[in-house]
Parts: C-alpha cells; structure tokens; sequence
C-alpha cells in the first residue's frame, strides 16, 4: 500500500480492480481505489481540494482538479483519519495515479499542499 507523509498528514492508498464495472469486449477497466487521510499533526486541518494526475497505460496523461473529495471538505482533528473511496476508468489494463491535495490549517488560515503517493492500477495478471 503506498503511503506517503507530508506536512505532517499521512496519505495512504489502497486499490481494487472492479470486474463488475468492466467490460471484458471493451478497452475500459474500471477501479476503485480507498484513501486513508491521518492528521499526525497537532492542528485542526481541512482538506479544501485535489489536483490528480492520471496515466492510462503509456500514453494519454490526464488532470482531475475539484473542490474537497467525493462531495466533501472534511474536517480532520489531529489524532483523527478520514476515509474514503472514488473510482478511475482507464482505457488500458494499466495506470498510474498521484497529485496532492490543498489543505487549511483551520487554527491560522495557513493553507498548505499534502502530496498523494504515486499507485499503479493493474488488471489481474497483468504485472505477473
């Protein structure tokens, strides 16, 4: 599981291969990947938005920049974690993602960037 600490804030990154949602005549693979946001700092912090990037395979880089996470600016009290889970279409049975999220320190207004570790995204037996 990629992990990666900046600025005091722990990201980590779990991912899933969603069979389901794919269509095994079709180029699109469909996965899901869970985010694990740990505030080890000793501030109230908020996630305000999040810039990705997204390799499908070796070609096509996208960029995804929204306000907070699946409709949400969480609020993360030190000590706390929040959680949760998004999906990523790519045309390929490989990608890569990663970015960085903007965050406030809600006790100064000190705003302040957290980097999302890089994870690859892999149709089953691909990478064997």
């Amino acid at each position: 599981m990629p992990a990666l600490i900046t600025n005091d804030i722990l990201v980590a990154v779990e991912t899933a291969f969603q069979p389901d949602y794919s269509q095994p005549n079709s180029p699109e693979n469909i996965f899901a990947y869970r985010i694990t946001i740990r505030n080890n700092g000793r501030h109230t912090v908020q996630l305000l938005s999040r810039h990705w990037y997204i390799r499908d395979g070796a070609s096509a880089l996208r960029e995804v920049e929204g306000e907070g996470v699946v409709g949400q600016q969480p609020v993360i009290e030190p000590g706390e974690q929040h959680q949760y889970v998004s999906m990523c279409n790519l045309k390929n049975q490989v990608g890569k993602m990663w970015g960085s999220y903007l965050f406030v320190n809600t006790e100064n207004g000190d705003h302040f960037e957290v980097e999302i570790p890089a994870f690859v995204m892999a149709t089953p037996l691909v990478l064997n």
